[in-house]
């Protein structure tokens, strides 16, 4: 998933389009970063600690992970994925709420 997301924030760079991260990891906010930079990971990152101690992933309803929400502009959820949906798939209904927010 992370060489799509990456490939997604560089084509969208200049669109009304923004990656956002929740991690649940339980490593310190210190390794995460480190790891995040070593990988590449330059979208933005909630660090939320463990999955149990995460109350906006029990605000959400997280039931597993990966989940992804993709939110339109007006912060309205348009789709979700328990597992992450397939790169044509999500790239396809990305594409669709950027264009969608362009036009307005």
């Amino acid at each position: 998933m992370l060489p799509h997301e990456k490939a997604l924030v560089k084509r969208l760079a200049n669109e009304p389009f923004a990656l956002l991260g929740m991690n649940t990891d339980s490593d310190t906010v210190e390794n995460l970063r480190k790891r995040f930079q070593t990988e590449g990971l330059t979208w933005r990152h909630a660090m939320l600690g463990s999955p149990q101690k995460a109350a906006i992933a029990k605000k959400w309803n997280v039931q597993g992970y990966p989940t992804m929400y993709l939110v339109d502009a007006k912060g309205v959820i348009r789709n979700y994925w328990l597992g992450g949906p397939s790169e044509e798939e999500l790239d396809g209904a990305i594409d669709k709420l950027v264009a969608e927010a362009k036009a307005k």
